[in-house]
């Protein structure tokens, strides 16, 4: 036996209507908190973010200022750097001045000796 196809009545329409519209509704809801929960997690990411830059900015302004004290000490401590390498040629010199004043007393003293007998 088959069953004939009924129209449904306006009230059954009315309450199918009626859960469809509040299912609709809670789905949106779960969208836009979804959504909105989303956003917070961005506006965090981004606080926490900038204040990491803000503390890399402020490491690199106080490397930045050490480097420029250590310029300034090294440039004050130029003109002595360059005295020490001075000394240090003229104390290379005088070693090779020595050396052969050395190798000439000893050729001397040779002499001095051949001659001595």
């Amino acid at each position: 036996m088959a069953k004939e196809a009924m129209e449904p009545s306006e009230e059954d329409i009315t309450g199918l209507c009626q859960d469809m519209f509040s299912k609709m509704a809670m789905y949106l809801i779960g969208e836009l908190t979804a959504t909105r929960e989303d956003y917070k997690i961005l506006e965090n990411m981004n606080k926490l973010t900038s204040l990491k830059y803000l503390e890399m900015k402020d490491t690199v302004v106080n490397r930045s200022r050490n480097l420029k004290d250590l310029n300034h000490k090294y440039a004050a401590l130029q003109p002595y750097l360059d005295q020490i390498t001075l000394i240090e040629e003229q104390v290379a010199a005088l070693e090779q001045a020595a050396y052969k004043l050395d190798a000439c007393s000893k050729k001397l003293e040779a002499k001095y000796k051949k001659l001595e007998r």
